[in-house]
């Protein structure tokens, strides 16, 4: 029983073959496309208007050298949410739950942002490793404390994705599981499980887009720093 509840975390296959790629692909081809037209739908109008806000949000953080980045996070916001709320579906596979695909993700573009610092501004960039008016007796611990905080920002943001998804499907699975064991035994214990399952299932689609948007905002400031 112990184990079935992970099952849902393990990457799908199909003789053999597995389906992650396609799990990522997707929702991709769910999305509407732009098309040539004055007046489009009223998707492509709330998609068009969804991709304008969190651009804004984004790069109002960032000055003009940062707004280069502007394509690959907005990209990057709307795989994640779509993933994270396609997971939610019955008989789903969540791809975010799977920490070597998050950590895929979150460490080639932190160390885009890092080698960009060290590009642009190598000084300013290495000054982050020393705080200003530091002790001398405390620079080599200093130095050693801000250089691991530094490296573990992308191993962060891989787990704090995985950690969130993961616990938020366990607990439905979970509730879900004794609504369904109570339901012949207590049918009154059943209807307020069912409840809470409700309750979960509402605040676990809002930590799936919030999780997507901390993801980009995090990686966001790192550039922030480095530009």
């Amino acid at each position: 029983m112990n184990l079935s509840f992970f099952d849902q975390f393990t990457s799908p296959c199909l003789m053999g073959i597995p389906l992650t790629i396609p799990s990522l692909l997707f929702p991709a081809l769910l999305l509407p496309s732009q098309k040539n037209r004055w007046i489009t739908n009223r998707l492509s109008t709330l998609q068009t208007w969804l991709i304008n806000t969190v651009t804004k949000q984004l790069m109002n953080p960032l000055d003009k050298k940062g707004h280069k980045w502007a394509l690959i996070l907005t990209s990057l916001m709307m795989l994640l949410l779509s993933i994270n709320l396609l997971g939610l579906l019955p008989y789903t596979f969540t791809p975010t739950t799977q920490l070597s695909m998050n950590m895929a993700l979150a460490f080639p573009l932190w160390l885009a942002t890092f080698l960009t610092g060290l590009r642009n501004q190598p000084s300013i960039s290495l000054a982050h490793l020393l705080p200003e008016g530091t002790p001398t007796p405390l620079i080599p611990a200093l130095i050693l404390i801000e250089t691991t905080s530094l490296l573990i920002r992308p191993l962060a943001l891989g787990v704090r994705l995985t950690a969130n998804l993961t616990a938020g499907h366990l607990l439905i699975q979970l509730t879900s599981t004794a609504t369904v064991a109570l339901m012949s035994i207590m049918p009154t214990i059943s209807i307020l499980t069912a409840a809470i399952l409700l309750l979960l299932t509402i605040l676990e689609v809002a930590v799936a887009m919030i999780q997507a948007y901390v993801f980009v905002l995090l990686l966001s400031l790192y550039l922030q720093e480095n530009i």
